[in-house]
């Protein structure tokens, strides 16, 4: 699914209009990254956690030459699913269409 099909199912199951549909998810994307930029954790009970990790600094390879390099310590997004969301995927059968 991309980000017009995901517009297009909020639309259906939501009454919004197109444009609206589109406001609420562009607000609700804008609103995890900068929350998470401040180093926020957003938690959706039922959905997931998003966060903010850091990874560690650590040895790499240029691929094309072969010569052995730092690959730097870096924060980055990271979501954990909730139990429900878990249990959604695992049990495909019974999660209903949200455009239906």
């Amino acid at each position: 699914m991309n980000k017009n099909e995901l517009i297009r199912s909020i639309r259906k199951k939501s009454g919004l209009t197109n444009q609206e549909a589109k406001k609420a998810l562009q607000c609700l994307t804008n609103t995890i990254a900068y929350h998470l930029s401040k180093g926020e954790d957003i938690q959706l009970p039922g959905f997931g956690t998003f966060r903010v990790r850091e990874t560690k600094e650590k040895a790499g390879r240029n691929p094309q030459t072969g010569e052995a390099l730092t690959i730097p310590a870096k924060t980055i997004p990271a979501f954990k699913p909730g139990k429900a969301l878990k249990e959604a995927v695992q049990n495909l059968a019974d999660i209903e269409d949200p455009a239906d």
